[in-house]
């Protein structure tokens, strides 16, 4: 293992602490082919000749993951990255659009899926999706074993896989994440203050998923680490007995990790990289709540973080659920979502507001959730409760029975609720009630509602030499 996954003797406590913390949530198997990008691309054989599991890189990018692995193998404190900016930025942005065409083996499902998945990143960014066989920049999107990309733009013609298993909407906006330069959250160079790679239950010749980035190939313009990420890897990934590989430093988080939507922070980030921002002129703006920003495409209206919408993020999202007035007293919320069906590429979502007086703050409690979906992430169905301090990080999401009796408490008064289907149906029941507020916790937020009628209620190491053996195999 690389010398940089060592844990010092302060770390190694630390995650032993949290260890005894973690929830032992029985993990489902819902689809015989694996119901992570990891597990697909295992199957299909292809997981360990890519580099971090599902990404092709250029002989100058593998370079670059050379030399970085020789600095950080002896411990050199050059080190940062997430995404962006590396070497060849701005040259691997798709600044006139991403040009993509649908080889002749896509099937009808792919098609379906990368559609979707690119109108998610194009509806809220400047960035725009073209089908064009005939431009010299293009993305081929065709069907080989596993779910792969590369990474940006790499000049010419590149290649995005969606395999078998791989044409769901998640798993392909992850992949397109890829292509727009996105690389894996956990790989920044800040992850070990946000999570602990807990090395000893790594599988031994997966641990390159594991590498931070550097400097040299990132900049993650001061944004938050987002355990919501659509591009963050599950707390279970190559794990070689089932159990965390991944520990958050908050493990409230933990079935969090490898989340299916694409986060709020993603997508300022992106406007950020393709400089989207730029377009909008602050003074003649949106005055955006919540921390959203306003849309490039239409300055007047705000882009929002999740649970919040409308013009300027002061509204709850439309569709089913409701703004629930919480009392002293414990009251139940129990929502059933879900079409009835086998699985399905979209989401259905329902967004709940909880709301309590002035002063006080609002507890959440766990009863029940339905058994058959406990996955990584919550890539089929789940519950999301945003009693987290910074409303633009994504909540604590979970989708296990094993969840019960988990308590949580807001730092305002009003807790965003999002329950989430796309198999069958599920059933969340949840207690809420307000308390005292805390003097440690912040203010709650002043922006008015006007969206929905209001009802009561020892370490091993690896030679540069090997690895650099493993990435000539993916060379371009």
């Amino acid at each position: 293992m690389l010398k940089a996954l060592h844990l010092s003797p302060a770390m190694m406590k630390s995650l032993a602490e949290r260890l005894k913390k973690w929830r032992p949530f029985r993990r489902d198997r819902v689809r015989k082919n694996g119901d992570d990008i990891n597990e697909i691309n295992a199957r299909s054989n292809v997981s360990r000749i890519l580099y971090q599991g599902d990404m092709t890189l250029s002989r100058n990018q593998s370079e670059e993951v050379f030399e970085e692995i020789e600095e950080m193998s002896n411990l050199s404190t050059r080190a940062k990255r997430q995404a962006f900016r590396d070497a060849f930025h701005p040259m691997g942005l798709w600044k006139q659009g991403l040009n993509y065409y649908f080889h002749s083996s896509a099937t009808d499902a792919m098609k379906s899926a990368f559609l979707k998945a690119a109108k998610l990143w194009e509806k809220d960014t400047c960035i725009e999706f073209k089908e064009n066989q005939n431009a010299y920049d293009r993305i081929m999107v065709f069907k080989e074993e596993g779910c792969w990309s590369s990474v940006g733009k790499m000049g010419g013609e590149q290649k995005l896989s969606l395999g078998e298993g791989c044409e769901v909407v998640c798993t392909t906006a992850h992949e397109i994440g890829h292509a727009l330069g996105f690389w894996h959250t956990q790989s920044r160079t800040d992850r070990d203050q946000y999570v602990t790679i807990n090395i000893k239950n790594v599988e031994e010749d997966l641990v390159d998923q594991f590498k931070r980035e550097t400097t040299r190939t990132n900049y993650n313009y001061g944004m938050k680490y987002d355990y919501g990420s659509i591009m963050h890897y599950g707390a279970t990934t190559a794990s070689l007995d089932g159990g965390p590989t991944m520990v958050p430093f908050d493990v409230n988080y933990q079935q969090t990790l490898g989340s299916p939507f694409i986060s709020f922070i993603e997508l300022s980030m992106l406007n950020e990289h393709y400089g989207c921002k730029g377009r909008c002129i602050p003074s003649l703006s949106a005055k955006c709540q919540m921390g959203g920003f306003p849309h490039p495409r239409n300055c007047s209206k705000c882009i929002c973080p999740g649970g919040y919408a409308g013009d300027l993020c002061t509204e709850k999202p439309s569709g089913c659920g409701r703004i629930i007035q919480a009392s002293p007293a414990w009251e139940k919320l129990d929502d059933t979502i879900g079409l009835g069906k086998d699985e399905q590429q979209d989401f259905e979502t329902c967004w709940y507001w909880i709301e309590s007086p002035k002063g006080t703050h609002i507890e959440v409690k766990i009863l029940n959730f339905t058994k058959g979906v406990s996955v990584d992430g919550c890539a089929y169905a789940g519950v999301e409760i945003k009693t987290n301090e910074d409303q633009t990080m994504t909540g604590y999401r979970y989708c296990s029975p094993d969840a019960a009796g988990t308590t949580l408490r807001s730092h305002t008064n009003r807790v965003p609720i999002m329950t989430f289907n796309r198999i069958a149906k599920t059933r969340t029941v949840l207690d809420f009630r307000y308390v005292p507020s805390s003097k440690q916790t912040k203010p709650e937020p002043s922006s008015p509602v006007s969206a929905a009628t209001k009802e009561p209620s020892g370490v091993s190491t690896i030679k540069p030499s090997d690895v650099w053996t493993i990435l000539a195999v993916f060379l371009l």
